[in-house]
């Protein structure tokens, strides 16, 4: 198994997995699917699996998986671990408040926050799937996907069958576009970008970027526009993602954009950040857009799923978008390590859409709503916000801590105080393997026994009675 380590459980029946797209969810999948004895042939329609640039955020509810998977080690090479967030006003660099992070409740939560160049996360997942067995084809287009058939016709006119298909090529790869989806609001712009450290260590205003270890995380909230920045893994470099209206400039994370246009959004920001913009480097912008829900994430023509951003499109930069990348491929990995019949394929697919459907699009409210919240305009909310946050600061409290922890009264900071608690509880604590084995406990055994009833019907039995058996279990597949 090379890197990773072994599961646990191994499929009783191993079948072959096609995973079109080799970026965080598709290689996620193929470690996963590897882990439990099955075949994985990953398409990869560029020459390099490095291309794309800026920094990753990786929350505990991530972390957690690569450390039970057997890559703590590897993970903490190419990281830097997390300590908390200092929060500011975009225009005037206003310190807003501090907020660290509770030890305890993230050992509870059995995994780490962490920071990393997106390139080496990705580059390690690369690495992994190989040394689990997976085949991995670069620079190979994919130009059809036939559900139906359970099959994909490369650009070269080369035709690859498989058991199952796995459409892991983002929200506008060819899988998505199989299925029904409404259309998409365009809503801003997110510029990312990278700083090497030597250059910012050479100016003493943006010696704040470094000075302690408590500092890890920083948070510019603006008119309409907003700033993260974080030292982005093992080499440092300081990674920035720029909230901004729309201005024609979005392209793909492989593009680069004109370091200008960026260093414009800066214009009205406070000095440090203006600095921080002119340091930077190779910029790539991406549309933030909101995107309707898929009804269903397992085509209806056949055994093909979609995963990652292909399912669930996340705002770009988003905490969670690596996190529930990787979760997919845990909980796809954990459901088909009980494979024993090609008969169970279509309902495992559907218990995946069914355990992750859910909790993607709940986690993607939130971080839109973040993004939002950050980004309010002068009025009302925002001065409650802000007046909120000054509160705790001048109190001496985590500026996240909720409103009950600062004898706030409720009603004054209603929606601002409590945001970060529920993360820890909801988002950072979730265990995408343990979700998966409860299904199965739940629901999985629960269908096995009721398929073996069946399979062993005496033969005196009425004929009606096991269609109506046989079709009753059919409506709970179609339901999962």
């Amino acid at each position: 198994m090379g890197l990773v380590k072994p599961a646990r459980q191994i499929a009783s029946l191993s079948v072959d997995f096609l995973v079109i797209g080799a970026g965080i969810a598709g290689l996620a999948c193929a470690i996963a699917l590897r882990r439990v004895g099955h075949r994985v042939v990953v398409l990869e329609k560029h020459d390099s699996i490095t291309k794309a640039t800026g920094g990753c955020r990786m929350p505990p509810n991530l972390s957690k998986i690569l450390f039970h998977w057997g890559l703590e080690k590897e993970l903490r090479k190419i990281s830097l671990k997390s300590q908390g967030i200092a929060l500011n006003l975009f225009e005037t660099g206003e310190l807003l408040g501090e907020h660290i992070w509770d030890e305890e409740l993230l050992r509870e939560s059995r995994g780490e926050f962490v920071f990393a160049h997106h390139a080496d996360l990705r580059q390690l997942l690369y690495d992994t799937a190989l040394s689990c067995g997976a085949t991995i084809h670069l620079n190979t287009t994919v130009a059809a996907v036939e559900p139906e058939a359970c099959r994909v016709r490369l650009s070269t006119g080369e035709v690859l069958e498989a058991d199952v298909i796995v459409g892991a090529d983002g929200p506008s790869g060819l899988s998505r576009q199989l299925f029904d989806q409404g259309e998409s609001v365009h809503r801003m712009n997110m510029y990312s970008a990278t700083i090497p450290k030597e250059l910012i260590v050479q100016d003493e205003d943006l010696s704040f970027v470094y000075d302690g270890i408590l500092r890890s995380m920083f948070a510019w909230f603006g008119d309409g526009r907003s700033v993260l920045g974080f030292p982005a893994g093992g080499k440092a470099d300081f990674a920035l993602f720029i909230y901004c209206p729309k201005d024609g400039n979005e392209g793909s994370w492989e593009e680069i954009a004109p370091l200008s246009a960026m260093q414009e959004v800066l214009e009205t920001a406070e000095p440090r950040l203006k600095k921080l913009g002119k340091l930077a480097q190779s910029p790539t912008c991406i549309a933030f857009k909101e995107v309707p829900d898929l009804d269903d994430w397992v085509h209806e023509s056949g055994p093909l799923v979609l995963v990652g951003e292909a399912a669930n499109p996340l705002p770009p930069g988003s905490i969670q978008e690596a996190a529930l990348a990787i979760e997919d491929g845990a909980v796809l990995g954990k459901l088909f390590s009980h494979l024993h019949s090609r008969s169970q394929i279509r309902s495992l697919l559907y218990a995946f859409h069914e355990i992750r459907h859910d909790r993607c699009s709940r986690v993607t409210k939130k971080e839109i709503g973040d993004i939002q919240f950050m980004c309010l305009p002068p009025g009302d909310y925002q001065q409650m916000r802000d007046d909120v946050m000054r509160a705790k600061r001048d109190a001496g409290k985590d500026v996240l801590d909720s409103d009950a922890d600062t004898g706030e009264e409720e009603e004054k900071g209603k929606g601002v105080g409590s945001a970060e608690w529920a993360e820890i509880v909801d988002v950072f604590g979730y265990d995408a393997e343990d979700d998966a084995d409860n299904w199965w406990v739940m629901w999985g055994l629960l269908r096995e026994r009721a398929r073996e009833d069946v399979d062993i019907a005496p033969c005196n039995v009425m004929t009606e009675q096991v269609v109506e058996f046989e079709q009753a279990l059919a409506v709970v597949d179609s339901e999962a």
